[in-house]
């Protein structure tokens, strides 16, 4: 099964997927975390020319950058951990692309993108989108509060990054069943009780994620 943790930089996304990872694994699931972009070895060159600050890439090229990553990603890692029966659980996937170069960019529409991401990804859609929201401007706080230099995509300024939120937000609008939105101003422990009380309910999917407590 493949699980996608969305949202702004910033948004905690990186907690979540760490505290699931860990949660999923003492239930004794073999996990695979995979993070956009990158995950291998072409995808995390990618990845360094994409995040460079001191490059310009025009945002056609950075949508074509950013898609080509994650071709790989699906070939090289998380179509062989599905088919190994793994849980894999990835920071990004195709929403990113339609969120920050579809709307954040203006590169293209969604209607093009909804045709372009099965072609990236030979089809594979999540079965469920955890997106983190988060006010751009508490994003920026939480940007800023980091140490180290700004990444070019970090740098892209606040206007953008409502762009971005917006793009999102009408995403889960269109997809409710997939999207599920999450609070992101709450406290990490109470986000991550809310992805696992969403996981518990995904149907049949339950007990093969969250087995019976053994008595």
């Amino acid at each position: 099964m493949l699980l996608s943790f969305e949202g702004l930089d910033g948004s905690g996304k990186s907690t979540q997927i760490r505290m699931l990872a860990g949660l999923l694994r003492a239930h004794g699931r073999p996990v695979r975390v995979v993070r956009e972009p990158g995950g291998t070895a072409l995808s995390e060159q990618v990845r360094a020319l994409l995040l460079d600050p001191d490059l310009h890439i025009e945002p056609t090229a950075e949508l074509l950058l950013f898609s080509a990553a994650r071709a790989q990603l699906v070939a090289a890692e998380i179509r062989p951990a599905l088919a190994a029966g793994e849980v894999v659980i990835a920071d990004r996937f195709f929403d990113s692309t339609t969120a920050y170069q579809g709307g954040g960019r203006g590169v293209a529409g969604v209607d093009w993108l909804r045709a372009f991401h099965p072609f990236v990804t030979g089809g594979l859609v999540p079965r469920r989108t955890y997106l983190i929201d988060l006010p751009a401007e508490v994003a920026a706080a939480r940007r800023s509060a980091r140490e180290g230099v700004e990444d070019r995509m970090e740098a892209a300024g606040e206007p953008f990054f409502e762009r971005v939120r917006d793009a999102y937000l009408t995403l889960a609008v269109e997809e409710p069943v997939r999207f599920c939105v999450l609070d992101g101003t709450l406290p990490p422990d109470a986000l991550h009780d809310r992805v696992v009380e969403d996981l518990r309910g995904l149907g049949g999917l339950t007990a093969r994620i969250f087995p019976p407590a053994r008595r």
